[in-house]
């Protein structure tokens, strides 16, 4: 069974190479040390950690464990889930780097949001986008330059 790199595990499951680190080092995760100290994970490994953070099924509202305050359901659909790169505060207002996949999602949230979600760096988080306009665009190769040729006529 092949074994992958921390920052290949990491790229496959979706999270950051860091937050990967840190689960290594508080001992979340088994690996295979290389003769050079390096970590790798099996596919196994990363199978069962997968399967950790698949959403659990949501708990209906009727059913006697829900305890009042609990978001069962949300009608947003478009979830991208990331780790939070950096948290910054200022005043009113805090800023929220999301890290999703190789993009960056920035957020600007009250600062009261902040605290009350206890974000920090490294954090596993959901951005939840509900918007009225979505813009869609596509890059394609730029045309090379056409020639201007004139056709002689006889």
């Amino acid at each position: 069974m092949p074994l992958l790199t921390v920052r290949a595990a990491a790229e496959r499951m979706g999270i950051g190479y860091s937050t990967l680190k840190q689960w290594i080092h508080q001992g979340k995760v088994r690996t295979t040390q290389t003769p050079g100290g390096h970590h790798r994970l099996s596919e196994a490994e990363i199978d069962r950690l997968l399967a950790r953070q698949a959403p659990e099924p949501l708990a209906r509202p009727s059913e006697p464990h829900t305890s009042p305050g609990v978001i069962v359901a949300l009608s947003g659909r478009n979830r991208l889930r990331g780790f939070v790169e950096e948290v910054r505060t200022d005043g009113l207002l805090g800023q929220v780097r999301l890290r999703i996949g190789d993009q960056t999602l920035t957020a600007v949230i009250t600062s009261d949001a902040v605290n009350e979600l206890r974000l920090r760096r490294g954090d596993d988080a959901l951005a939840i986008i509900k918007a009225t306009e979505v813009m869609i665009a596509r890059e394609v190769e730029p045309a090379a330059p056409r020639v201007n040729r004139r056709r002689r006529r006889r």
